[in-house]
């Protein structure tokens, strides 16, 4: 009550509605100050920020240059950019989920089927190394059939084979046929040793042939063709067969097949003698007694091709 006396005695008498009222008194000074904007120098001139165009030149000048037209690199070309895209997609998700899959049906259900996924993610992998290793070191070869996912109707055949056996041992066949000469984990350890040895020496071989492989043999010689010796070489006169027969094998002794891993063996033992005595013989037409001291030097690490 003290409190209201004292203010309506004040709003009575008059002085405090004057003194807030008065012109050019402190306070109408300070809310004139705070509402009226303050104009910069040159603000009608002032467009906002700017960017430094020329900056931007010089440090993306590659990826701005025009590119020359090339009808290879459309969607029907050899080259197809869309094609190789594709490609390389479908590897790399069948890849990340086979590997998920394998998590959760080995380590979590422990369920056998699990090889499947395994089979599919050595197969992606595969694949996209082999596109990789021929665009990195190999350009001129290098084409959107590169990746070989359409290596030939006996190839397609061999990997469906292989996809069934796994499900057949699984789902159908008796359950001491899926557990046949599998000795676990001797014989998934053996199995990842043939594997990553054979991915590694068959890319690495790629990778220092250079412009020297091609992934179909050639007839004629080219210019810069020359005879390979170093490296990988040096212990196998055919690194690439070597590691694609010795991954192969790895597969099927990782999946458990053993109806395919004796197919595959014979398979592929049958089409690389045969391949490797025709290559030779271009080869030392290529090189004569070069090649000839050379073959008689290093062997092919494939059990008897000699």
């Amino acid at each position: 009550m003290a409190r209201l006396s004292t203010s309506s005695t004040i709003a009575a008498s008059g002085h405090a509605t004057a003194s807030a009222s008065t012109e050019g008194t402190p306070a109408t000074q300070a809310q004139e100050a705070s509402t009226t904007p303050i104009k910069h120098k040159d603000e009608d001139d002032y467009e906002g920020p700017t960017f430094d165009w020329d900056l931007l030149k010089r440090r993306y000048s590659s990826m701005m240059a025009p590119v020359p037209f090339d009808v290879t690199l459309l969607p029907k070309g050899s080259r197809s950019l869309t094609a190789i895209s594709s490609q390389a997609f479908g590897c790399g998700f069948m890849l990340a989920a086979s590997l998920l899959l394998i998590h959760k049906l080995a380590l979590e259900k422990h369920d056998t089927i699990w090889r499947l996924p395994a089979f599919f993610s050595c197969l992606a992998f595969f694949h996209f190394l082999e596109f990789y290793i021929t665009a990195r070191y190999n350009i001129p070869a290098t084409r959107a059939n590169s990746f070989l996912l359409n290596n030939g109707v006996a190839y397609n055949v061999a990997h469906t084979c292989a996809a069934l056996e796994i499900i057949a041992s699984r789902y159908f066949l008796p359950s001491w046929y899926g557990q046949l000469f599998v000795w676990t984990p001797y014989t998934i350890v053996l199995a990842m040793g043939m594997i990553v040895v054979g991915q590694i020496v068959r890319s690495v071989a790629m990778a220092q042939a250079g412009t020297n492989f091609n992934h179909t043999p050639v007839q004629k010689r080219e210019e810069g063709h020359v005879l390979v010796t170093h490296g990988m070489y040096r212990f196998s006169r055919h690194p690439s067969y070597f590691g694609f027969f010795w991954w192969t094998l790895g597969t099927q002794v990782l999946v458990g097949n053993k109806v395919c891993f004796l197919g595959y063996a014979y398979v592929l033992w049958t089409f690389f003698s045969r391949r490797i005595r025709a290559e030779e013989r271009t080869l030392i037409q290529f090189f004569g007694d070069d090649y000839r001291a050379y073959k008689k030097r290093v062997g092919t690490l494939i059990p008897f091709v000699k």
